[in-house]
């Protein structure tokens, strides 16, 4: 008996979809690349529900006969190649011809094209790849694809899909993608029947400005550097953060020939050349396109078409690195030296009215190998590292039983601070080393994660009212945890589609610039991938904590020092922060 057969073809393209069609914005992916290589000047997108119920674009290209039409929704049917050579010359956005059968085998199609030099146009009506109908119909030049229902017949792929928020957002990702290397398409965007993005014709600076510039108080583009570079192997051009305007928030883009991609070797590049001019985690923005011959990328090597290769990525990495420091550099952004003084030798100046002090007499009898020697800890830092880089280490009992919490502290010990960073404190087991503002994390997550739990709404009014600006993005996730954050203690009311007005904080914000934990809250939600179903608590409150925490640096009395070890040991998780920092280290004493 005969075990190999051919599948059926509708069942193929289901399993072709399960590649290319993942959720509605690869969807929208598919067909406004089709519309871009159509030539269309003018993107409509229609979506209800997130894209679930319809997904629906509107091109005003160059259309379709009736047997083109008929013949899109075939496998791997395109105008694109012909030969397999041509996969190495590619200037157009799809070629593989997988995307239409791919949709039409998950959802319900409805195509209406007509090319500029026909009177009628073409309908078809497709059902899961089964062919409803095609007929003539009157429409206008161009063509208009809906797609209703995704996955309908697949409940298994419908059931994983995320919230109406998630999927509008991974949407908004690949628009973004897309509508930022054509400035010269306009494009709209709607969502339940509400206009996300209108974007008129323009430059890439105009149409950078249009998606995330929201506040004319500071408009996005002001924080931006221009880049320009042009070599044998690679053209770069674009934008780049300015160092003070760097955030947790920063927008990345990537983009090839017209095409984005993710490519963390070039992002190392970026982020070398502004090495030692960022803060903490906070990273620069930047909007760079590279334009290289077809032939020297691969971009047939995922399903997705983000991640391509480079025949000389060790090249365009130093040309990247180079570029982007000589734009920090002409724009005065990186530190200048004075080449004039370089090598000086600082020289005071003799004054008789100063007194003059002897030189210090040094003592030619010490050994610092003297077994009396004290020897003073530097490695302070290494005992923060995660707990498997220092788990070999000797000195280190990382694991403490809780049967020895009682005897962790002796009676009447006394704290001290070293480095206004460590928290020092006399154990039995050795000596305790606490990082303040971690421990302080600690106490904190845990007290909004109760708050969050038991709401109680407790506020204090602003005396002046602060503005949060938001792209449309960082809205969708604001709206999905407004009611969270209200109950937590923020005072909040939209004043338009891109900002909202905040005159009441949580009283344990304290002095805490709201803006920024607001910021810095949109930034961790959307890192950790928290969905609705699953709930924000934790990234909120995590957020929360590490924005109102005591700062490495700050001075802490004594009762201070006592209050916050305490605390900290009096919690059920204590060794930890929730990211998984070491808050507390027991060296032992017996060296």
């Amino acid at each position: 008996m005969d075990c190999i057969r051919l599948l059926p073809d509708s069942v193929a393209n289901q399993i072709a979809a399960g590649e290319v069609i993942q959720r509605p914005a690869s969807c929208l992916k598919e067909l406004v690349e089709n519309s871009l290589d159509a030539g269309a000047t003018r993107i409509e997108i229609l979506l209800r529900d997130a894209g679930r119920t319809l997904l629906q674009v509107i091109d005003n290209g160059k259309g379709m006969s009736d047997t083109d039409a008929r013949m899109a929704f075939e496998r791997h049917a395109t105008s694109k190649i012909q030969s397999a050579k041509d996969l190495f010359t590619l200037r157009t956005m799809g070629f593989r011809g997988e995307a239409l059968p791919s949709i039409a085998a998950v959802a319900q199609v409805e195509l209406v094209s007509r090319p500029e030099d026909e009177e009628v146009g073409t309908k078809i009506e497709i059902d899961g790849s089964q062919v409803i109908s095609q007929e003539s119909c009157d429409c206008a030049k161009g063509t208009s694809i809906s797609v209703k229902n995704l996955f309908f017949n697949v409940p298994a792929r419908r059931k994983f899909l995320k919230s109406d928020a998630t999927e509008l957002r991974n949407i908004l990702n690949e628009f973004y993608h897309i509508a930022l290397v054509y400035p010269q398409v306009q494009f709209t965007l709607a969502h339940n029947d509400e206009i996300l993005h209108s974007l008129s014709v323009g430059t890439i600076k105009q149409r950078i400005e249009a998606i995330f510039g929201s506040s004319a108080r500071n408009p996005y583009t002001s924080q931006l550097v221009e880049v320009s570079s042009e070599t044998e192997l690679v053209s770069i051009h674009g934008f780049i953060g300015k160092p003070e305007h760097s955030t947790k928030n920063a927008q990345q883009y990537f983009f090839v020939n017209g095409r984005y991609m993710r490519h963390p070797y070039f992002h190392k590049a970026v982020m070398t050349a502004y090495s030692g001019m960022l803060v903490g985690e906070e990273s620069p923005s930047y909007f760079l396109y590279f334009d290289v011959a077809p032939d020297s990328i691969d971009v047939n090597v995922h399903p997705t078409k983000t991640e391509i290769k480079f025949a000389d990525e060790q090249l365009i990495f130093q040309i990247l690195l180079s570029v982007v420091r000589e734009s920090l550099g002409k724009f005065n952004i990186t530190p200048s030296i004075d080449f004039n003084r370089e090598g000086e030798i600082e020289m005071p100046l003799a004054s008789s009215s100063s007194p003059q002090v002897p030189p210090v007499v040094v003592d030619r009898n010490y050994n610092p190998f003297r077994p009396n020697n004290t020897k003073v800890p530097t490695h302070w830092d290494t005992l923060y590292t995660p707990s498997s880089a220092i788990r070999n280490t000797s000195s280190v009992a990382q694991d403490i039983p809780d049967a020895y919490l009682p005897s962790l502290l002796p009676e009447g010990w006394r704290p001290y601070q070293y480095q206004q960073k460590y928290i020092l404190c006399p154990s039995p087991l050795g000596l305790m080393v606490v990082h303040q503002h971690r421990a302080h994390i600690n106490i904190l997550y845990n007290q909004y994660k109760s708050l969050l739990a038991h709401p109680s709404r407790s506020s204090q009014q602003l005396l002046f009212p602060e503005t949060l600006d938001v792209t449309q993005d960082e809205k969708i996730i604001l709206q999905s945890v407004l009611d969270s954050l209200r109950d937590l203690g923020f005072d909040m009311d939209e004043l338009n589609p891109t900002a909202y007005s905040i005159s009441g904080v949580p009283s344990l914000l304290g002095q805490t610039n709201p803006v920024k934990a607001l910021q810095d809250i949109i930034f961790s939600i959307r890192e950790s991938g928290a969905t609705v179903e699953q709930g924000f608590i934790h990234p909120i409150a995590l957020s929360l904590a590490q924005d109102t925490a005591i700062p490495i640096g700050q001075v802490l009395t004594e009762e201070q020092m006592r209050d916050l070890v305490e605390r900290l040991l009096g919690l059920t998780s204590y060794r930890l922060t929730p990211d998984g920092k070491t808050v507390l280290t027991i060296i032992d004493i017996d060296l």
